[in-house]
């Protein structure tokens, strides 16, 4: 997923989006414990995906407290 996606997100859906990658990236580690893994390389996007939404989030909470703090 690119950042330009997420950043067009709203904050519900890229906390339903966190959640989503956090489990999927739980079954590719269950799945790489037990050898039956195909695709080791998934493991890696969805660590990425998951940083850019947690990256996102907090340039928004950054935002809003920089905001906030100016009123």
């Amino acid at each position: 997923m690119k950042y330009k996606d997420i950043q067009a997100m709203s904050d519900a859906e890229l906390a339903k989006k966190l959640e989503e990658g956090r489990a999927e990236l739980f079954n590719l580690r269950f799945q790489m414990a037990t050898s039956q893994l195909d695709n080791t390389a998934r493991v890696k996007l969805v660590k990425k995906d998951i940083a850019r939404v947690l990256t996102e989030q907090r340039a928004r909470q950054i935002a809003a407290e920089k905001s906030a703090a100016q009123n």
